[in-house]
């Protein structure tokens, strides 16, 4: 794994993510703003009750899929995504 491959946002998950949990907290966030959190095939369940608890998951996209939709919508502000590259959960 290299230094530029996504992983797992789940608190001390070192493992390559596969998962985008895109959310939004309408107490903070406009409505069309998206958060969002990586996860492994282990913890995408995890994490995605997490935030459907609270009301903020929106979406769970595969990381290739998204990725592949951030490439086809880059225009002026291209690199300003959400899209994180590790840390806990937590630290978001």
């Amino acid at each position: 794994m290299s230094e530029e491959t996504p992983i797992c946002s789940a608190k001390g998950c070192r493992v390559a993510a596969v998962w985008v949990l895109a959310w939004n907290n309408p107490k903070l966030h406009t409505p069309e703003r998206r958060k969002t959190w990586l996860a492994c095939e282990e913890h995408r369940e995890h994490l995605s009750q997490f935030l459907g608890v609270r009301g903020f998951l929106k979406d769970v996209v595969p990381l290739a899929e998204w990725e592949a939709g951030a490439e086809n919508s880059r225009g002026d502000d291209a690199g300003s995504g959400e899209t994180g590259s590790g840390g806990s959960a937590a630290d978001r």
